[in-house]
């Protein structure tokens, strides 16, 4: 039997990463098919003092590695940051996609249970039992960041809806 732990999250990431990729990819020929600049939708935001479109991506990658790591006690890959294109993005996902495919779900039994401890040593550091980390943190922050980019790029005419939002389930 598959950990709960394991179905609740590396299933869900890959569903909303998969239709993250489909919408990017849908944006690229967009920009492409009409001229426009893919650097003024890469940096677009919702409000001035929300991340770009491009952050956005990142951080939603980000999450789906971390948490899939921690619950697995793997280490979290390391991560540069630096995507700059619609391109980059693309292999971001695709290599995160890659990484939490790779994740035997056995490593996710008992990590319900499991002490997570966000931020180590510093003054915003938390701990929270693996159930809480997930449910309440993860996937939450996911989602956040999941919504923001399908918003951004709605707002600025991407032809994409619900069902492009939620990919293949």
């Amino acid at each position: 039997m598959t950990s709960p732990m394991y179905t609740n999250s590396v299933p869900v990431f890959r569903q909303l990463l998969t239709a993250m990729r489909a919408i990017l990819a849908t944006t690229t020929a967009e920009v492409a098919a009409r001229s426009m600049n893919a650097d003024a939708f890469l940096q677009a935001r919702l409000y001035p003092d929300m991340f770009p479109l491009v952050k956005q991506v990142q951080i939603a990658a980000d999450f789906a590695r971390g948490v899939s790591a921690r619950l697995a006690g793997v280490d979290v890959p390391a991560h540069d940051g630096n995507e700059a294109s619609f391109a980059d993005l693309d292999a971001l996902i695709a290599k995160t996609l890659a990484f939490i495919d790779g994740l035997d779900a056995a490593k996710f039994e008992g990590s319900e249970g499991k002490e997570i401890v966000l931020r180590p040593g510093t003054p915003k550091e938390r701990k929270l039992a693996g159930q809480a980390y997930l449910s309440s943190y993860g996937l939450p922050q996911f989602f956040f960041h999941a919504t923001t980019t399908y918003a951004i790029l709605r707002h600025n005419g991407v032809a994409i809806g619900k069902k492009d939002y939620m990919g293949a389930y």
